[in-house]
């Protein structure tokens, strides 16, 4: 597959995703960039929501990740139904009875000002680094398959990543990705059933015999229950998947946006239960084509592993070219499908909860917003050079261990807002959001050391436990 082919699909890919653009940006204001007028359909929303949770790490990296854990991730995607259920019965009816456009803003209205801050800026920084480390993943392929070939520096690949989600979503935002993302989602899906289907028929299995073979491969244990030190132990990792799917679905702008475009909370509800159903059945998708692949690469002498595997058996001779151009369209599709929205709920959590939009005058409020727009584009292309420079390991298992220090602190105080009455000193609630993750840190450290025990990503659970109690240690007397 030559770099001209490549280039040439790109081109019509995203100048599909810019017609789509072009329709749903009618209006440019700020409502339609923020909730989408609150018009979205349900389905929709739900549809396009599977490519935006699964995104580039999900496709490149839950595959590779098959050798080295087996299939323990799916019991964090059980877990994932029950963050789920908590979303859905829980935060979005508290969401809709305040008809908020940050969902921040309930901070404020429970504690404070400094507590709306920290909230936000946690936000912040945790989408910041999610959203570049699924950017990098597409633009490191790219540079793999396309600019090396053409001597064209890293730079400049992510420059141009990071510009066409500019054009497609400056105008309009959540109204447009909407309906990129159910388009993205669905090439997402037919590029690792077709992937699925190719690899299985270079292998001579049919769809039977691969789900026999996968299912007697080494890979496929999926439960753990014989040592509660390992990181794959089934509470572990199902509890840890509950809390990360409430941090980041329920507690994260960039997704609870897309449902708050929703005309009500019953459509909302419907979108929830629905995506994570068809979102288990997807990751066993995904798990099932890893160790796939890896049986392909024991049978035909391939040494690749971990986040390369995927690409270097779609490129493989013994593939046909439409493989490698599934898997390049399915990857840039989960990998786009994440990142736009995460760029439009940047923007309006910045200009939102610590630009006060809302009280700007009427004029310039387009214009500050685009303003913001540009700004988090330049950040984001700084952190994936940032991370390009530091990344070491499987891309997805340091985005669970980020967000268990960075989510921790919005896990304390939300859970302290709803299940208790307490009110607090909120001058005093920076202290503790800095506290409780460096703590989480040392005891991860000091764990295996003095314990023999080792956290996966259930550390998350500790940090807002921490959090929690910090705030306890600060609450005002009755």
């Amino acid at each position: 597959m030559t770099p001209t082919l490549i280039i040439t699909v790109l081109i019509a890919y995203f100048a599909l995703l810019i017609f789509i653009s072009r329709i749903t940006s009618k209006e440019g204001d700020n409502e339609s960039f923020f909730v989408g007028k609150r018009q979205s359909p349900w389905y929709i929303v739900a549809f396009g929501m599977i490519g935006a949770s699964l995104s580039g790490v999900t496709f490149i990296s839950v595959p590779g990740w098959v050798a080295s854990s087996q299939f323990s991730y799916f019991q964090m995607v059980l877990g994932y139904l029950v963050g789920y259920a908590v979303i859905a019965t829980v935060l979005m009816p508290l969401y809709y009875r305040l008809n908020l456009t940050s969902i921040y803003t309930y901070l404020e209205d429970r504690f404070g000002f400094w507590s709306y801050k920290s909230g936000a800026f946690y936000f912040l920084l945790s989408r910041t680094i999610g959203a570049a480390f699924r950017l990098f993943l597409v633009a490191n392929v790219l540079q793999i398959l396309v600019f090396d070939a053409w001597n064209i520096p890293f730079v400049v690949t992510v420059a141009l990543t990071i510009a066409l989600i500019w054009v497609y979503t400056h105008k309009t935002g959540i109204r447009t990705i909407i309906w990129t993302d159910t388009l993205q989602t669905l090439f997402m899906l037919v590029a690792v059933v077709l992937c699925f289907y190719y690899v299985a028929d270079a292998m001579d299995f049919s769809l039977t015999t691969a789900i026999e073979q996968i299912s007697l491969s080494e890979y496929s244990k999926t439960f753990f229950f014989d040592d509660v030190s390992s990181a794959s132990f089934f509470p572990k990792k199902f509890f840890a998947g509950a809390f990360l799917a409430i941090v980041m679905t329920g507690l994260d702008q960039d997704m609870m946006q897309k449902n708050l475009s929703c005309p009500s909370i019953k459509d909302a509800q419907k979108n929830m239960f629905w995506f994570s159903i068809v979102l288990v059945f997807v990751n066993l998708l995904f798990l099932g084509l890893g160790a796939l692949l890896y049986l392909f690469a024991t049978k035909f002498g391939i040494t690749a592993t971990g986040d390369d595997l995927f690409a270097t058996v779609a490129m493989h001779e013994q593939m046909p070219i439409a493989v490698g151009l599934f898997f390049l369209l399915g990857l840039i599709a989960a990998a786009y499908s994440s990142a736009d929205s995460a760029l439009t709920a940047l923007t309006t959590s910045f200009c939102v909860d610590f630009l006060n939009i809302e009280k700007r005058e009427e004029s310039k409020q387009v214009k500050i917003r685009k303003q913001t727009h540009i700004l988090f584009s330049v950040i984001l292309f700084i952190v994936i050079l940032i991370f390009k420079l530091i990344n070491d390991e499987s891309v997805i298992s340091t985005l669970f261990k980020v967000a268990g220090y960075t989510y921790g602190p919005l896990l304390g105080m939300y859970a302290f807002g709803l299940f208790t009455n307490w009110r607090i000193k909120d001058n005093l609630i920076i202290p503790v959001v800095v506290l409780a993750p460096i703590l989480s840190y040392v005891l991860q450290l000091m764990a295996p050391i003095y314990w023999g025990f080792h956290f996966g990503f259930e550390l998350l659970i500790v940090n807002g436990a921490l959090c929690f109690l910090g705030m306890i240690l600060i609450k005002k007397p009755n």
